[in-house]
């Protein structure tokens, strides 16, 4: 196999990445440090003095990592014991030679954008693990939460249509339920477009009736493999197995969380799997993603929802959970900035937990750029080359797209949408369903 393209990296002046390190990224920082602040009161109410000085060092070793990244100082190792430190330090330094041609030390614009992006959110924690007892802190937190909340009557049209929907599945033909299948994929796929890393921040919630706008959105699927998707599973359930699995690696949490959980639902309802793994972070990451502790409080929040339909959701979902049917993972690796055919090297635990699956699916964005190493890939190089080797088991990346990346599109497709679109690629307004395994 040819050698894989250079990364994006913060280089291209005027590219979406460099506008990422020069605007996007100190905007959250500041909004970080803004939530900090107006958590003072609170954190002296906790911990007295002790959380006031507390605050005072989040905010700042925060502002210091805003200067470095604002005047493009290179990375420094990371000082706090954390489970991953060495890992990332040892990352730092091998890369030290790689990251940049010239004799200096790598520096957030001359480095791969994975990896200066990652380090960000990584020394976002450590600001925060450094400064107790207010050390378990999510900076995140209240922007997830918000999205949450204001996606409300999405959330409740999405409920209530799962559960008239769950009540006559037994008598849905196979035809009707291949379109429910699909149905339900789209709505997953749409609500990936609650990102809050995009928005810097800003709320980005799910107002409208997102099961009416699935025929109107249907011609922005620029790849669509769901009917790979569906042989795959309904084949699995027609040869009767025991076991069907299907492994989630999870993107946002709040509304797009919800329209996973939808549809993992759906799938146990239809036979089509009989668990369902879900993957998150360890830490907070990337402002909107989903931490066990965002997965576990939104279960609850629809549980306790007094819209009977919603609540029943809540109710199912704490079952599953319960019954080990939905199983919820965390792990190290997918807040460490390397890319996924590196898995099997540095994660062979979690590489053998994904092979265990018989269909995985990768939500969102930054899963999309670890999949393909986040790299300047012609448009129309295939998907399964991308992956340079990784494969654990049959795969799904499904995402809107917003970075400067997508693989696997027809000889011109890409150019075309450039010349009519030139910012396509970052919007959020296009998606895939893009599929790697046997067909």
């Amino acid at each position: 196999m040819a050698k894989p393209p250079a990364s994006l990296s913060g280089q291209d002046v005027g590219s979406f990445t460099y506008f990422t390190i020069k605007d996007r990224l100190p905007q959250i920082l500041t909004k970080a440090i803004d939530t900090l602040h107006r958590h003072k009161s609170e954190f002296f109410e906790k911990h007295g003095e002790e959380g006031t000085e507390a605050e005072k060092k989040a905010i700042s070793l925060l502002s210091k990592l805003r200067n470095e990244l604002q005047t493009d100082k290179p990375f420094i190792p990371l000082v706090e014991k954390f489970v991953d430190t060495d890992i990332w330090n040892q990352y730092l330094e091998s890369h030290q030679t790689l990251l940049n041609e010239s004799d200096e030390k790598p520096r957030w614009f001359y480095s791969p954008w994975l990896f200066a992006e990652c380090y960000m959110y990584r020394r976002i924690h450590e600001a925060v693990i450094q400064s107790p007892p207010i050390d378990d802190f999510d900076v995140f937190k209240e922007s997830k939460d918000q999205n949450f909340f204001e996606s409300q009557e999405s959330i409740i049209t999405l409920c209530t249509y799962l559960q008239q929907l769950v009540k006559t599945i037994e008598d849905l033909d196979e035809s009707q339920l291949k379109n429910e299948f699909f149905k339900l994929l789209q709505i997953s796929l749409w609500g990936n477009k609650c990102d809050l890393s995009l928005s810097g921040g800003e709320s980005s919630s799910q107002k409208s009736n997102v099961i009416n706008s699935l025929e109107d959105l249907k011609p922005f699927i620029l790849l669509n493999d769901m009917e790979h998707l569906w042989s795959l599973l309904s084949n699995c359930k027609k040869k009767e197995k025991t076991s069907i699995r299907v492994d989630i690696v999870l993107d946002n949490s709040g509304f797009e969380l919800v329209t996973d959980f939808i549809f993992a639902n759906f799938l146990l309802s239809s036979k089509l799997a009989t668990e369902i793994h879900f993957y998150g972070k360890t830490i907070p990451w990337f402002v909107s993603d989903t931490t066990m502790h965002d997965f576990n409080w939104l279960i609850e929040q629809v549980k306790c929802s007094n819209h009977k339909w919603t609540s029943k959701c809540g109710a199912d979902w704490e079952n599953y959970v319960k019954m080990g049917r939905w199983v919820y993972h965390d792990h190290i690796f997918w807040t460490l900035p390397h890319e996924y055919c590196a898995m099997s090297q540095v994660a062979p635990d979690l590489y053998a937990e994904l092979q265990k699956a018989d269909l995985i699916l990768f939500k969102g964005d930054l899963n999309y750029r670890k999949l393909t190493g986040d790299r300047k890939w012609e448009f129309s190089i295939p998907f399964h080359e991308a992956l340079n080797g990784f494969h654990p088991a049959p795969l799904c990346s499904i995402r809107t797209l917003k970075a400067e990346i997508q693989v696997g599109l027809q000889p011109g497709q890409g150019e075309q949408l450039t010349a009519s679109e030139p910012n396509w690629l970052t919007t959020g307004k296009y998606g895939i369903f893009q599929y790697d395994g046997p067909l």
